[in-house]
């Protein structure tokens, strides 16, 4: 028997378990991190706040100011949740932040109640804006909402892309898409001014002015929401569309449905 022969024979066990883990395996993908629930994000973002300002703030229950400030502490401490949960803040995560602040501080003031009309409109205008203003930067936003790799394929896209020649015309097929997704949020916001101003008349202070903070927040998604939505699909099947065309990849192979390429 040869000497290597001899060693490996009396290696002690624990040293031959630690060897027996092959050199090529992989350590297992970390999990994905937790998607966010719609439903979570209807009922703590609109759901629960419209019940509070509407039927718990009059003075027999929370209050005028006690029931904006409890109405408003749902929106905004579901998003701190959310960033504890995700580790990271975007612009966008921040605006809708500062958006329900600024609710809360209007109507704690006892502002003319213009200046939330004000407010409604401007956050989605900031976002449309900086869409905008992105277009011919490295970073363009249409890539935080449509084309990016938790959605798309984006290293295979890029690839069939560059093998075509087709990089240019597909620089720009993501500005006309983010025109569109520009355009959603200004549809947004001119309907966030149009419905503020329709709704909220009582001035602050008063029960009738939560009512109406509540009833405004309660057809925010489908005077809004939606609306904004059909926009955003409509620039989201123009994107398939397209790559389709200049990649020639069905959309079942762009797709980012996890499976390996």
């Amino acid at each position: 028997m040869t000497e290597s022969a001899t060693r490996k024979e009396t290696l002690p066990v624990d040293a031959h378990h630690e060897n027996t883990m092959p050199e090529n395996a992989q350590t297992p993908p970390a999990t994905n991190p937790k998607r966010e629930s719609l439903l979570a994000n209807l009922v703590l973002n609109i759901a629960v706040p419209t019940i509070i300002l509407s039927k718990f703030s009059g003075e027999e229950h929370l209050g005028i100011k006690m029931g904006i400030i409890v109405a408003l502490a749902f929106p905004l401490l579901y998003g701190a949740r959310d960033f504890m949960v995700r580790r990271k803040l975007n612009v966008f995560s921040a605006l809708g932040l500062i958006s329900v602040l600024l609710t809360g501080g209007i109507s704690l003031l006892e502002l003319d109640p213009q200046y939330i009309a004000i407010k409604e409109a401007a956050i989605p205008g900031i976002i449309g804006l900086l869409t905008l203003l992105s277009v011919n930067t490295r970073y363009p936003v249409v890539k935080v909402f449509l084309y990016n790799d938790k959605l798309l394929k984006v290293d295979k896209i890029a690839a069939a892309l560059r093998e075509r020649g087709n990089e240019l015309a597909f620089e720009k097929v993501l500005r006309q898409a983010s025109y569109l997704v520009a355009f959603s949020f200004f549809v947004s916001s001119a309907l966030n001014y149009v419905l503020a101003k329709m709704i909220m008349v009582s001035p602050p202070g008063t029960v009738e002015f939560n009512a109406e903070l509540g009833k405004m927040t309660a057809l925010s998604f489908p005077v809004i929401v939606l609306p904004a939505m059909i926009v955003m699909a409509s620039a989201l099947f123009f994107l398939f569309r397209r790559i389709r065309q200049l990649t020639e990849l069905s959309i079942e192979e762009v797709i980012n449905d996890g499976s390996p390429d």
